[in-house]
């Protein structure tokens, strides 16, 4: 297999992963709702809200009488260029990562729609990854401007995405399960991608249906941990649990029922792997939740693709290839550009010295790296020799944070644009023969 056939057969293997996530409600006409009595609101809020909308439209269409499909009305929250065009619920574009006031707005007017039902009405929450960002609803006494504050400061300090949305959680009025006083006694059906390692959905999106275990103690742990900054009167009222949320035993999860987990990383890996092997390549995914600092990971990653490549068994006869996925993090010293997959690629680069037998690919499953126009990058033997030619030194690139713009000017950076999916990072290492 030459540079080139390696190289495409990476991109191959990440669209295959994407396509894997993609909504399809279809597959689960089992755990499809049956139309209620009363109205249906659809609501929903995440980079693959507009998408699983559209999904599920077509598949009421489908099982539903067409007098039943048309009680159909909503709302869903997606990222700016990820929205479609739905029949029956509407689309509003929000900002993400950082929230912003049409998110608010749209948050509101979900809201809205889900408050004054009855028991005989259904209400189908369609969840996914960002949708903690998007569906932004302060809680009382907190401004937009201090959960923008605060969205920066987790994003940046290298906390784990369940830490985020545990904060993220206690300071809002929608998260953290709080969705469900709105439309309780409705019955509530919530559909969720995942985009967190371990797919439990109380985190996915701050589980806004569904009881949250954390507390405001935890929170503030977190916000110790990571020296976040906020206002004394928000600490006080965490540290007097003013800002708690419900828990298990409330009765406004009565109606919620058991969510159902539509995409993950697992689904994706394990279609890649499988594609993999009808080409006659020995595949093996590693895990579907690695976290941990980017470069890091992209370290040890790197220096077990070399131990592997100079291992000669049945087990790992090569081509091989290792597949992994979950969400890595970056802790944010630099003012370059570059989000979590290119730094773990810079990561591996670094520790593969220009191997001539490994290529990688490293790219959000969402289309989007951090908040840039790529999905990721890939790199191959050359990479770290072209970037030599060029003057590039990858510690001074790592120093800066500036991945983004090492990879684009190697010309290594993947653009799909918006997915409308989202199961987090897909990472693949292509160990070639000697």
């Amino acid at each position: 297999m030459n540079s080139s056939s390696a190289q495409n057969l990476l991109k191959e293997l990440f669209a295959v992963a994407v396509k894997a996530a993609s909504p399809d409600f279809l597959k689960f006409t089992d755990l499809f709702p049956d139309p209620p009595k009363g109205k249906v609101i659809v609501v929903g809020a995440g980079k693959a809200s507009a998408s699983m909308a559209k999904s599920f439209e077509q598949a009421a269409k489908a099982l539903w009488p067409e007098s039943e499909y048309e009680k159909i009305s909503g709302l869903v929250i997606t990222r700016y260029q990820h929205g479609l065009g739905c029949d029956k619920i509407e689309v509003v574009e929000a900002s993400h990562p950082v929230p912003d006031e049409a998110g608010e707005q749209a948050a509101h007017q979900i809201i809205q729609r889900v408050s004054g039902l009855s028991a005989d009405d259904l209400v189908v929450c369609l969840i996914s990854g960002g949708g903690s960002a998007l569906l932004t609803v302060p809680a009382d006494g907190i401004s937009l401007d201090e959960k923008k504050d605060v969205n920066k400061q987790l994003l940046s300090c290298g906390a784990s995405i369940s830490e985020i949305n545990c904060v993220r959680k206690h300071l809002s009025k929608i998260k953290g399960g709080r969705f469900a006083q709105f439309s309780s006694p409705a019955r509530v059906v919530t559909f969720v991608i995942s985009d967190v390692p371990g797919d439990d959905p109380s985190v996915i999106a701050s589980g806004p249906t569904l009881p949250d275990e954390t507390t405001c103690r935890d929170a503030l742990e977190i916000i110790k941990k990571y020296n976040i900054q906020l206002p004394m009167r928000i600490l006080n009222s965490l540290a007097k649990g003013e800002l708690e949320t419900p828990k298990k035993t409330n009765p406004i999860f009565s109606n919620v029922a058991k969510p159902v987990v539509m995409g993950t990383a697992k689904q994706s890996l394990d279609a890649a792997k499988e594609f993999a092997e009808k080409q006659g390549i020995n595949a093996v995914v590693l895990s579907d939740c690695i976290e941990g600092e980017a470069r890091e990971v992209g370290r040890v990653l790197g220096s077990i693709a070399l131990g592997l490549s100079n291992i000669e068994s049945e087990a790992f006869t090569k081509p091989l290839l290792l597949l992994s996925g979950g969400e890595t993090t970056v802790t944010v010293k630099g003012g370059g550009r570059g989000g979590r997959n290119a730094e773990f690629l810079l990561g591996l680069t670094e520790s593969l010295h220009g191997d001539k037998r490994i290529f990688a690919l490293a790219a959000d499953t969402d289309g989007i790296d951090g908040s840039e126009d790529n999905a990721g990058a890939i790199t191959t033997p050359e990479t770290i020799q072209l970037a030599a030619e060029k003057g590039l030194s990858i510690k001074d690139y790592m120093a800066r944070n500036d991945a983004y713009t090492y990879f684009q000017q190697v010309d290594a950076l993947i653009r799909t644009g918006p997915t409308r999916t989202n199961v987090n990072d897909f990472r693949a290492i292509l160990i070639l023969e000697s």
